[in-house]
């Protein structure tokens, strides 16, 4: 039974030779950490800022390499870049260029952001996603908040994506969701301090090293704010256009301005906005509060001409619901909350023509 060890890890790295130099990647002093759990591999490779997009060949030849070692059932390799970083070699490359998603296998996609986090975007993707699977498509969420990620804790999986052949992974399934996430691929104690390039590496490893199959739509949890993410994303995937959520307070109203600007200099169409705890409304008499405001998503959408998708009303349950891992809409279907999403997903449909194509 072979042993796994750092040594044995970096004497296989040592077969992957970075083109560009001429050498291999261990004696280039790219391979900044070597993390092993049992059966369990995870290599982080750390290159200047502009290497960072051509980085991907290399990185998944080094991903095989691992998997063919003896009694190792998992390797994961992840390209992180920094400005400061310095290969060994003084040789460098122009090729910043991002892969194009291969998209042959997948209608649509749909971004979920918001201009500023803590308005429940991550909720609004999870529950949509499985309000467009209701509606008899396959879809799929791909939970892009590298920083951040909740959605394998929100659509109740865990666990490692299983190898597929070569370094293919599958996504892991609940509610006929397919789902990947960074939070599926690092330790929940793993901070993620990640610079431009190595976000736009991780998101191309999520979109192309994964087997989603064939697919309707997949849903795009986004990471709060105007960033490299939504920028990278823009640039990979044909988008077939963006959701923005917001709570009807005044200080996230401004920073919506900002995403919606975001996605327009972008060239990614706003297929509409979600006001989110809308209101509270007591259960016991019926009275409703508007706790952050009343309107204000329907007065921005208006102004800008954007359609007001929906107004989620805040409750506790969905709370529950999402920290159980059982989203509300397969929880409570009959709230008023999981028919809102319902009747969301419903124009969404309509706004990105998914029948106007056979469902896959």
């Amino acid at each position: 039974m072979t042993n796994i060890t750092e040594d044995l890890i970096l004497n296989v790295l040592k077969e992957v030779e970075d083109p560009s130099q001429s050498k291999d990647i261990v004696s280039l002093g790219l391979v900044s950490n070597v993390t092993i759990k049992d059966t369990n591999v995870a290599v982080t490779l750390e290159v200047p800022v502009h290497r960072g997009a051509s980085m991907e060949p290399i990185r998944k030849l080094a991903q095989q390499k691992l998997l063919k070692i003896d009694n190792v059932t998992s390797a994961t390799v992840v390209v992180t870049a920094h400005e400061n970083k310095q290969i060994k070699s003084s040789v460098q490359t122009d090729d910043n260029k991002i892969e194009k998603v291969l998209e042959s296998n997948i209608k649509r996609f749909i971004a979920v952001g918001s201009g500023k986090g803590g308005v429940g975007k991550s909720t609004t993707s999870v529950n949509l996603a499985i309000a467009l699977k209701l509606e008899g498509y396959n879809v799929g969420l791909l939970d892009a908040d590298v920083y951040g990620p909740s959605q394998p804790r929100m659509l109740g999986v865990s666990g490692r994506p299983a190898s597929v052949g070569g370094d293919m992974v599958a996504p892991l399934q609940n509610f006929g969701i397919s789902l990947m996430s960074m939070g599926l691929l690092v330790p929940d104690d793993t901070a993620m301090i990640w610079r431009g390039p190595m976000v736009q590496s991780a998101l191309t490893q999520m979109l192309n090293s994964v087997a989603w199959g064939n697919l309707d739509v997949i849903v795009i949890d986004l990471p709060p704010g105007t960033g490299d993410i939504q920028i990278s994303l823009a640039q990979q995937v044909n988008l077939a256009g963006a959701v923005i959520v917001s709570t009807p307070q005044d200080i996230a109203l401004l920073d919506v301005v900002k995403a919606l600007t975001m996605f327009q200099k972008a060239n990614v169409p706003v297929l509409g906005m979600i006001e989110n705890m809308s209101y509270w409304s007591c259960p016991d008499c019926g009275r409703v509060d508007h706790i952050f405001g009343e309107g204000g998503v329907k007065e921005e959408s208006k102004k800008r001409d954007i359609e007001l998708l929906g107004e989620i009303p805040i409750s506790a349950q969905v709370r529950k619901s999402s920290d159980s891992g059982i989203p509300i809409i397969i929880s409570e279907p009959e709230s008023i909350q999981s028919q809102n999403y319902r009747d969301i997903a419903k124009k969404l449909v309509r706004s990105i023509k998914l029948d106007e194509e056979e469902l896959i």
